[in-house]
């Protein structure tokens, strides 16, 4: 069982950055690809970026690439969301997950355990 905890979630002018992180619990943290998703009211949640057990560049969503860039730190058992250049459009409650099986995959049916969400708020 894993638990994670966002923080890092607030109100932010346009052309503004936020770095969101991830806490996560449990020893087998550092097997587990890592997710973050959004999801916009109206709308359904998707995929913003995702990365490996291991680490590595990650990988995003068109709308966010070159803007957002994903991390993790598994000797501390988190996972980073920083997010720059922020658009109104990236409003959103974001919520961070964990695969158990490793791929890193931008369907969320994929992703096995479920932050409870962080609040981002860009104002133009």
């Amino acid at each position: 069982q894993v638990q994670l905890v966002e923080s890092g979630g607030g109100l932010v002018q346009a052309g503004g950055s936020l770095r969101l992180s991830c806490a996560a619990s449990g020893r087998t943290f550092s097997s587990y690809a890592m997710g973050w998703f959004r999801q916009a009211p109206g709308k359904e949640r998707e995929f913003v970026a995702a990365i490996l057990w291991s680490g590595g560049s990650g990988y995003y969503a068109d709308s966010v690439k070159g803007r957002f860039t994903i991390s993790r730190d598994n000797a501390k058992n988190t996972v980073d969301l920083q997010m720059n250049s922020l658009k109104p459009e990236d409003t959103a409650v974001y919520y961070c997950a964990a695969d158990r099986a490793g791929w890193a995959s931008k369907d969320d049916n994929d992703y096995d355990y479920w932050g409870q969400g962080t609040q981002v708020t860009v104002s133009s």
